[in-house]
This record gives C-alpha cells, structure tokens and sequence, in this order.
C-alpha cells in the first residue's frame, strides 16, 4: 500500500505550450534540413562554420568600405581646405 501511495502523489508531466512549442520547432528545423539537403545536395548545405565565416567577411568587406571612404574623404579634404570646414559642420551635427 506504500508503494501505492508513492506513486500516486507524482505529479505527472503535463504537456505545456513551451514544451510543444520547443518540439514543433524541432520538428520544423529538422524539415527545413531535409529538404535543404534534397534541393541543394547534402555536401553544399551550409553549416554554422560557414555561416561565421561569411559573416566575417562582410565585416571585413564593411570595414574596408569605411577606411577607403576615410580616405576619399581626406584626400578631398587635403585638396580643397575650403570644404574642410564644411565637412567639420556636418560632421558636428551629427
């Protein structure tokens, strides 16, 4: 009869709108992978690796963008020093 008791004050697991929602989730990324591996072939998905790496390059790329706008700008600077002072005003009103 002990053992009776013990078993019937468990609470027993109910299923909550997290818990479905996490497995519906599961569910649909496992989908999107599957099909992702018919349409493009398994060796051409893209990993979490390639995904980190195509991120750094686009800062790189972004960065780089920036320094030669850097340098555009000086250089128009250095050649008018009339616009210097143009450029100050609205960089201070930003």
């Amino acid at each position: 009869m002990a053992t009776a008791v013990s078993l019937q004050s468990r609470p027993t697991p109910t299923l909550g709108f997290a818990t479905v929602s996490r497995t519906l989730v599961a569910l649909a990324a496992d989908v999107v992978t599957e099909v992702q591996k018919v349409v493009v072939g398994p060796d051409k998905v893209r990993t979490a690796r390639d995904n980190a790496w195509a991120a750094i390059q686009a800062d790189r790329a972004r960065a780089e963008a920036r320094a030669e706008t850097s340098r555009a700008v000086a250089a128009m600077i250095k050649s008018n020093p009339r616009q210097a002072v143009r450029v100050q005003k609205l960089v201070a009103a930003r």
